[in-house]
């Protein structure tokens, strides 16, 4: 279990620095350069992943609630939720006037939707720490950058191939899902 907690404070630290002390990350850019700093920055992100990872699957997980059946339904139609958000961070959309961080947010909804169903210790770990990390990012960044600044509404055709975009790849996630987490959900 310390492995991942591990992975997931070295995460965190890693992804709150620019958001918590952006002068200390432009000192670093500005002793280094910026490739360096992307270098380590990528590096300690690995690090953290493998962690988070090898952790996961050392850990004996101890189970502390079943979620009931009926939530199963409901936390797919999360986790597609959270995939049309991680879409919408990457072009233009209309989500993007009524959702700050939909990247972040997308994270948020991820991990409520698998803590939902899998009650075991690992599982509070890993998705708990993913959406508190989340939360925290989307209060310091605010914090940091001030007033939100809404982007113009662009056409239906750039909306509409998002969401189909964003659609594949939560089937193909879904399809992968057994070869990646160990657990079928189609």
């Amino acid at each position: 279990m310390m492995m991942l907690i591990s992975g997931l404070v070295i995460w965190s630290i890693v992804h709150l620095l620019p958001s918590l002390a952006p002068e200390r990350k432009q000192q670093i850019i500005e002793r280094r350069g910026e490739t360096v700093y992307k270098l380590s920055f990528t590096i300690c992100i690995l690090a953290a992943l493998a962690l988070i990872i090898f952790g996961w699957r050392s850990t004996v997980p101890v189970f502390l609630y079943q979620a009931p059946v009926g939530l199963v339904h409901f936390s797919k139609l999360l986790v597609l939720i959270a995939f049309i958000l991680f879409g919408a961070s990457n072009y233009p959309t209309r989500i993007k006037n009524f959702v700050r961080h939909p990247q972040l947010m997308g994270v948020v909804v991820w991990a409520s939707a698998h803590l939902v169903i899998n009650g075991d210790s690992r599982s509070i770990w890993l998705f708990g720490g993913l959406a508190t990390w989340a939360i925290l990012e989307m209060v310091f960044i605010n914090r940091r950058d001030g007033e939100w600044v809404k982007q113009p509404v662009p056409g239906w055709g750039r909306e509409i191939r998002g969401l189909i975009i964003s659609l594949v790849v939560f089937l193909v996630v879904a399809m992968i899902h057994p070869y990646i987490a160990g657990v079928a959900i189609v």
